[in-house]
Parts: structure tokens; C-alpha cells; sequence
């Protein structure tokens, strides 16, 4: 029983239970990091006879290339196997629960470079001017009004746009697509439908707003941070930071906390970690008009005093 019960065949029958839950890019990523760095060192040892020291000096060859961070995530998956093992009946105890405090600390986080407030103006009005592929102009000045993620822009689809020639214009961003595995509306505002208005005619006859010659069959994922690059803000702007300074500038004006969460398409564990889709709406409409309007606003200052 012992040898048939090996870490391999659990890991995999653990993976196989949860998958399902799980959006196709973060379950190919724990494939690979199973495959990669627990199969090859305990895929062929029983489960039940893996003990923490052999669990660390598997866990030490990951931090032995320097990543402590991917160290720490893969004893959780394989904690989450032990764990899934004693459910089972197949093995007595989760021996990573006894090498707390056994790994090396990561270093601090590397934030983002993001967009200061009080440089948006100028960067709105770079962008405006901005002399390279209209589709890429496009794609961020969609991921700048609605500060969704990159990926959410580049594989968006016109299916999922309600009511654009009406005042309940509506972006929903279905599940399969989200980070959290649940729908996310995004309140279009006027300015973000004139910018919808200019992908549409860019795009023909496309079921994709940026349809591209990638394997992908989309713009590819570095297509909007090259942008930025050519505009004169590498190392002073991502993509990502958007996000960043959004939540920023909302803050600031003070905006509802919870509104601003919910646009970001954020869990905090509480109440927000699980909600309807359109709670707030209304007054995160609100928020969305306030925000484009800012940009508009911004970008004309800029215009008006050169």
C-alpha cells in the first residue's frame, strides 16, 4: 500500500481535485513547478515515509538558486499535498508543518515603478501624442480609464460589452479571465466608449478588440510596456502601476474604499472576498466618471499651458 501511495500519485490525484477551480495560466503554473521542483526530488517515495529533513533539503535546492520566494511557494503546494495525503489515510502527518521558520526571508518586494499623480498630466499628454501603432495607443488608453489588468485588455472580446450606445455601458470581464474566478464589471464612461469606438473600426470584422499575428492571436504581452519604454518612462511607469495610481489618486479624492477594491478586482479576505458582481455599481459609475474626466482633465492642462 506504502509503495503504491507514492508522492507522485497523491500530488497528482491532489491536482487533479482542485484544477477545476483553478484559471488554466495559475494551474499551468503549479504544474510546472510540481513537475519541475518536488517530482524529480519525492515523486518516487512513498508518502508516508517522507520526513521534514528530506522535505528541506528539497525545498534548500530552490533557495540554492536564488529564489527564496518560489521556495516558500512550492512547500506550500507541498504542504497542501501532505495535507491532502492525511485526508486520504496515506500518510500520518504534513512534515512541511515542521519547517516553519526553516526557510531563508525573501527580500523586500520590488514595487512596480508606477506613475506619480502629479506626473500624469504630462504623461497623458506624451500619450496623446504618442506616434506609434494606433492599436497600442489604444490598448493604453483603455488599461489607463478602466485599470484592469494587461491581460484582460489584450484577450478582451466584444462579446463581453453591454449597452454601449446606452447610459449602462458595460464592460463584463467573465470569470474564466479573472485572476479571482469571478465575473468583473467595469462601468464604461463615455470617454472609454469613444476610445471602444476607435478599437471597433481598427479592428474590422474581429471577435477580439486587438487582434494581432502572435501565437496568442493577440497583441502580445509586452506590446504596451515597449510603449512606454519609447515614450521615455522605462523604469518610471508599468503597465501594472496604473493600477497603482488609480487607487492612489481615488484614495485621495475619497472615494469609497470598497469601491475602489471592487474596480480592482481585489480579495482582502473579508466581506470583499467574496461579493456580487454588482454591488456598488452605481456609485462606482460614479467613480469611473470622475476618473476619465480627471484624465481628460489632466491632459488638457498639459495642452493649454504649452
Amino acid at each position: 500500500m506504502a509503495a503504491s501511495n507514492t508522492f507522485e500519485a497523491v500530488a497528482s490525484e491532489w491536482f487533479d481535485a482542485r484544477k477545476d477551480g483553478w484559471v488554466p495560466s495559475y494551474s499551468d503554473r503549479l504544474k510546472a513547478r510540481l513537475d519541475a521542483d518536488l517530482i524529480p526530488y519525492l515523486g518516487r517515495r512513498p508518502i508516508a515515509e517522507i520526513e521534514p529533513v528530506e522535505l528541506l533539503s528539497t525545498i534548500r535546492s530552490i533557495e540554492g538558486r536564488g529564489a527564496p520566494e518560489m521556495a516558500r511557494r512550492v512547500l506550500q503546494m507541498a504542504s497542501a499535498i501532505f495535507r491532502y495525503g492525511v485526508a486520504l489515510g496515506v500518510c500520518p502527518r504534513d512534515p512541511a508543518a515542521d519547517l516553519r521558520g526553516a526557510l531563508k526571508s525573501a527580500p523586500p518586494a520590488k514595487r512596480r515603478s508606477a506613475i506619480l499623480p502629479k506626473d500624469l498630466p504630462q504623461f497623458m499628454q506624451d500619450l496623446a501624442v504618442y506616434n506609434g501603432a494606433a492599436q497600442t495607443k489604444l490598448a493604453l488608453e483603455l488599461l489607463i480609464h478602466t485599470f484592469v489588468r494587461t491581460s484582460e485588455v489584450r484577450f478582451a472580446r466584444w462579446s463581453e460589452f453591454e449597452d454601449l450606445e446606452g447610459e449602462g455601458a458595460l464592460w463584463r470581464v467573465p470569470a474564466a479571465r479573472m485572476k479571482m474566478r469571478r465575473d468583473h464589471l467595469v462601468p464604461l464612461t463615455p470617454q472609454v466608449v469613444k476610445i471602444l469606438a476607435e478599437i471597433r473600426e481598427a479592428a474590422g470584422r474581429s471577435e477580439l478588440l486587438f487582434p494581432a499575428p502572435t501565437r496568442s492571436g493577440v497583441i502580445s504581452e509586452n506590446t504596451m510596456i515597449y510603449a512606454i519604454y519609447r515614450m521615455g518612462y522605462h523604469g518610471r511607469a508599468t503597465v501594472h502601476g496604473f493600477r497603482s495610481t488609480a487607487s492612489t489618486v481615488l484614495n485621495e479624492q475619497e472615494f469609497n474604499r470598497d469601491w475602489i477594491e471592487l474596480q480592482l478586482a481585489h480579495a482582502e479576505g473579508d466581506i470583499r472576498s467574496i461579493y456580487n458582481a454588482a454591488e456598488w455599481l452605481s456609485g462606482r459609475r460614479t467613480m469611473m466618471r470622475w476618473w476619465s474626466d480627471h484624465l481628460e482633465k489632466v491632459t488638457n492642462l498639459v495642452t493649454s499651458s504649452e
